[in-house]
């Protein structure tokens, strides 16, 4: 059985799309994974599938949540390997005692027409940011609430995506490592 991750996009955040994790482990248990973990509310869980396809994990958690609990919730789901490669290839400097400055915006695929002159005027001075295949990589030093590149960059890069910081990432790597 392969090791996954579902980095649910847009749930329990000020109110809406109310989506308990033992709800959420249950539905996944209901598709058949098992030695399911979730971490903090926002849609974090790694779990073992007999599933060969991330896409097709990802249409059947999508169509539950909705069936279940009448959200529609965007999903992605990545397998160990590329989950593990999207952390190891942060491009900048690494300071672990600023994890929350470092961002993964995982992309729902590569961008094929990303609008590179929208991300620079998005840009504050501080900030940096690189695409490499399907991860929008971002430092922001001054904070990612304040970031209008942040803000901007789903648009810009005309594909889905759900951001986690470094501190999540470590954290959802580690409970990946204890499945």
């Amino acid at each position: 059985m392969k090791k996954y991750v579902a980095l649910l996009r847009g749930i329990n955040v000020g109110g809406n799309s109310v989506l308990p994790m033992k709800d959420l482990v249950a539905i996944m248990e209901s598709i058949g994974a098992s030695a399911i973990k979730t971490y903090i509310q926002s849609g974090n869980v790694v779990f073992r599938s007999a599933a060969t396809s991330s896409m097709a994990l990802r249409e059947s958690i999508i169509a539950t949540i909705r069936q279940e609990k009448g959200l529609d919730v965007d999903v992605l789901v990545l397998t160990e390997d590329g989950f593990v490669k999207a952390i190891d290839g942060y491009p900048f400097p690494v300071d672990e005692s600023s994890g929350s400055t470092q961002h993964f915006g995982f992309l729902g695929k590569v961008p094929s027409a990303p609008d590179w002159a929208k991300l620079d005027v998005l840009k504050a001075a501080s900030e940096q940011f690189r695409v490499v295949d399907s991860v929008f990589y971002l430092c922001a030093p001054d904070g990612i609430g304040r970031s209008k590149l942040a803000a901007g960059a789903e648009k810009a890069l005309g594909v889905s995506m759900t951001m986690r910081n470094r501190n999540t990432a470590v954290k959802i790597r580690e409970l990946l490592a204890s499945i």
